[in-house]
């Protein structure tokens, strides 16, 4: 990721637009990849012992990585106050997925857990780059636990509070997920009004109003706010979803097949 934001910086790119979905995106890809690769070791029959030693073994090693992470400032201020908006994070996208797991056992929407990485993922990069941008924003033009006089109200009621430079890439972001959601266009008529503008509309409004409060109370937003908008992505994207098959169930019934 810093080869990637110095890359960005040489070549005149801004990193926020660039370094934020790629460290989202490898996450998911890096964490995935390993699930499947050393998943099934852990289920072959002479190999039950394993889980338990790994276990034990990360357990043993948390005194060593605290006490290397408290050698740098910033990373011993973030062992203090780095676990609620992971822990909370996590939390809602267990919703998210209570919500997929129940609509995907339906045979008639298995076809779901198709579109959920596609649509998830899209708005989660999106909401991440606007929140990023107005990280960057508000660390050059002020200073923690103070707003700049035009975002000085806590909420994002007026456009006029919003700085022209996140403004102009707000209405940006909200159609620059469509050529993403063609698929699921094609495949589900109407979804676009039931599913791809109300997620990231939501979630571009939270941003702003997440980032101000997370600036306001003297925290950085890149650390607080992104977790919380990455996880809501995921809830409001997976419902929405869901809804969009439902309706078009109602709609169309058995004569359009939404399954595999």
């Amino acid at each position: 990721m810093i080869g990637v934001i110095i890359g960005a910086r040489k070549v005149g790119i801004n990193p926020d637009n660039v370094a934020t979905p790629i460290a989202a995106s490898l996450g998911d890809l890096i964490t995935l990849s390993l699930l499947a690769g050393i998943s099934n070791f852990f289920f072959l029959p002479d190999m039950k012992y394993l889980s338990p030693l790994i276990c034990a073994v990360f357990i043993v090693m948390i005194p060593l990585w605290v006490a290397i992470a408290k050698q740098s400032p910033s990373l011993a201020e973030v062992l203090k106050s780095g676990w609620q908006p992971v822990i909370v994070a996590m939390s809602i996208s267990s919703i998210g997925g209570l919500i997929l797991d129940k609509t995907v056992t339906d045979p008639n929407f298995e076809g779901m857990a198709v579109f959920t990485p596609v649509i998830n993922g899209v708005g989660g990069n999106l909401v991440a780059i606007q929140a990023s941008r107005i990280s960057t924003f508000l660390h050059f033009w002020s200073m923690p636990g103070v707003l700049p006089y035009k975002m000085s109200q806590l909420h994002p009621s007026q456009c006029s509070s919003i700085p022209k430079r996140n403004s102009g890439s707000l209405g940006k972001m909200l159609t620059l997920g469509d050529p993403w959601r063609l698929r699921v266009t094609f495949l589900l008529p109407h979804s676009r009004a039931c599913l791809a503008s109300p997620q990231v509309g939501i979630l571009l409004y939270v941003a702003d109003l997440i980032v101000r409060l997370m600036w306001r109370k003297a925290l950085d937003p890149d650390n607080f706010s992104i977790p919380y908008l990455t996880a809501l992505g995921d809830l409001l994207g997976t419902g929405f979803l869901a809804v969009c098959f439902r309706l078009v169930w109602l709609v169309h019934g058995a004569d359009m097949n939404l399954g595999n």
